[in-house]
């Protein structure tokens, strides 16, 4: 059964431009490298804070996991994080990560191109 991992990332003002360069440029690219199916990025806003989003789409929990040991264990992007962390300061606060099971009346689930 596919499952699907939303991610949000509180991303700051000051320098959420070059969060977006990072994660455009380095991170998404890296991701796909290691198996990532990204379905899609959005930008949310609520008062306390600016957020990105992502969405993921992964064959199982096992692929999810093993993806995600090798895009941390990755050189180059641990490198990338270096050098931007380095230039702009923090860019990241604080991670939610949620795996998303589709219920058995989801649209998604029966509807086997939503997914």
């Amino acid at each position: 059964m596919t499952i699907h991992q939303i991610r949000i990332y509180e991303i700051f003002e000051s320098n959420k431009q070059f969060f977006h360069d990072r994660f455009r440029d380095h991170a998404a690219r890296i991701m796909r490298r290691h198996g990532f199916d990204l379905i899609g990025m959005w930008e949310a806003q609520t008062p306390e804070r600016t957020e990105f989003v992502y969405l993921l789409r992964w064959p199982s929990i096992a692929a999810k996991e093993t993806a995600w040991s090798a895009f941390m264990d990755d050189e180059e992007w641990a490198e990338i994080k270096r050098v931007t962390g380095a230039a702009h300061g923090r860019l990241v606060g604080a991670i939610e990560d949620r795996i998303l099971l589709p219920t058995a009346y989801s649209p998604a689930l029966l509807d086997r191109t939503q997914c």
